[in-house]
């Protein structure tokens, strides 16, 4: 395996950077509350970053949303590239790549996902019914991709639907979907349509790799926060840093960080290159789960009495963590469907 970016994506990543870094500031997310930031979601777009996506794989947009991460950029580019562009590019036929891919790309569609099933059921004519109660994004996006019972795959128009604004742990403009005899439009076969994998596996898998590559952001901008300030506060005439407990626990949060990203990076590059990789991705997702929370919880820790103020940048990486702990699954939920896929024979070697 070579998880080396290629030319392509090591341009985007330095173009994701510059643009999270210069417009994901600190007074930038605090004006924009628990919203998402509109301004700089057109950015992304005018800069062709999610149509990129396309060209650059799943490890491309992994790489993409560690620098979202760092930053805590309050926009929709995890939920309208898995659940949209890559779901889209995979599993949608050539006519629904034709009318959604550019749009897509443009920004001008926004697309998230009711994943894992919800109580979602069919009628005779493809009308949804049924209540997700949250749903990331839902307040940015034009559409969904919903799961129903039957592990089937639907897009529907958000102006079909009835959606309500949630509050999440992090500012994710998330919302409750309400359908009720809703339309949908499929999108893929109930049988193996891509390398033998069914649609919702694939969109299940590459939304834990995502998630889990923004999460190894989150986390390693958590640990450079903790490392600045433990290197500029002193206490009793020494830098914190100079501590070994200190060194220890930020030690410890850098591995855990390491770990998140590696496993990420090897569920993507896997997908890229056509292998199995259902049993790497639920890998990724556990440790971003498990370590990420430890992560984000040594970097509140190493600010002391700072790390507890709400307005304090780190908070939001605290914040952050948290959701997506909870968005993946907790750590023994996802270890335990680990486990019964490799006993079942299921997953890859």
């Amino acid at each position: 395996m070579d998880f080396t970016p290629t030319e392509e994506q090591a341009a985007a990543r330095e173009l994701a950077a510059r643009i999270f870094g210069d417009l994901s500031t600190h007074e930038r997310l605090t004006a924009a509350g628990t919203g998402s930031d509109a301004e700089l979601w057109k950015v992304l777009c005018e800069a062709g970053l999610p149509a990129a996506v396309e060209d650059i794989g799943l490890l491309g947009l992994v790489l993409l949303l560690e620098e979202q991460g760092r930053t805590t950029a309050q926009v929709p580019f995890a939920a309208s590239c898995v659940y949209g562009l890559l779901a889209v590019s995979a599993h949608g036929s050539a006519e629904q790549r034709e009318r959604l891919l550019p749009a897509i790309g443009d920004g001008t569609v926004v697309v998230t996902g009711a994943l894992p099933e919800a109580a979602v059921r069919v009628g005779g004519s493809g009308e949804l019914s049924g209540v997700v109660p949250v749903v990331p994004w839902l307040r940015d996006a034009t559409h969904v991709l919903v799961a129903d019972d039957e592990h089937s795959l639907w897009l529907v128009r958000t102006v079909d639907a009835r959606c309500e604004p949630v509050e999440l742990t992090a500012p994710w403009s998330a919302g409750r979907l309400t359908l009720d005899g809703t339309p949908g439009e499929r999108l893929g076969g109930p049988e193996g349509d891509v390398e033998g994998i069914g649609a919702y596996d694939d969109v299940l898998a590459t939304a834990r790799t995502a998630f889990a590559g923004l999460q190894a952001g989150v986390c390693a901008g958590s640990v450079a926060r903790a490392v600045d300030h433990t290197n500029t506060r002193e206490q009793f005439g020494r830098p914190l840093a100079t501590k070994q407990g200190v060194q220890l626990r930020a030690a410890d949060a850098y591995m855990d960080t390491e770990a998140i990203r590696v496993t990420a990076y090897e569920a993507a590059w896997r997908r890229d290159e056509g292998l199995d990789y259902a049993t790497h991705a639920l890998t990724a997702a556990w440790w971003a789960s498990e370590a990420g929370s430890r992560v984000v919880h040594a970097g509140q820790h190493l600010h002391g009495g700072m790390g507890a103020d709400l307005d304090h940048p780190v908070h939001r990486h605290f914040l952050w963590g948290r959701q997506l702990d909870a968005y993946l699954g907790c750590g023994s939920e996802v270890l335990q469907e680990l486990g019964e896929l490799i006993v079942h024979g299921e997953g890859d070697a």
